[in-house]
């Protein structure tokens, strides 16, 4: 299983390509320079997937989704909606004409990894986003502090 960690910033040149970050790149577990760029359900954001990646996700939510259910057919349609890109030479990566928009014409932009794929944000938007969320601590305690964690791994703990 792909595991991908860490935060960068990249400057984007004027044709909308960045230079890949070789802290990234050697978290890859393939040779295989192909990437999917799709616009986040949940942020004004990209996610950046390596294709083994998104490609075990679609077959997951193939397996779960009725194609012949409008509502299953909607979501298979707005989460498999893609754009493939590979690095080039000089390892860099070209975000699609039609994502560009999601980035505001900015010039920097973040790569936050979230383990499975890489969130791409406008630098801006990402500090607004941050700003927004800097107390995590409550929603961690609601969502993780109720014990089942410490109780899954009591007999791991000395």
């Amino acid at each position: 299983m792909l595991l991908i960690i860490g935060k960068e910033y990249c400057k984007i040149d004027s044709n909308g390509r960045f230079k890949f970050p070789v802290a990234l790149k050697k978290q890859l577990e393939t040779d295989d320079n192909r990437f999917v760029i799709r616009q986040s359900i949940y942020a004004k954001c990209l996610e950046l997937w390596t294709y083994e990646s998104f490609s075990a996700e679609v077959e997951g939510l193939q397996k779960m989704l009725n194609p012949y259910n409008k509502g299953d057919r909607e979501i298979l349609r707005n989460l498999t909606d893609g754009n493939i890109v590979e690095l080039d030479s000089n390892d860099r990566l070209l975000i699609p004409t039609e994502q560009k928009s999601v980035l505001q014409k900015s010039k920097e932009i973040v790569l936050q990894s979230t383990g499975k794929f890489i969130e791409i944000w406008d630098r801006d938007l990402y500090q607004e986003m941050n700003a927004q969320t800097a107390n995590m601590s409550d929603r961690v305690d609601a969502r993780l502090g109720n014990g089942t964690l410490v109780e899954a791994h009591d007999g791991d703990i000395s």
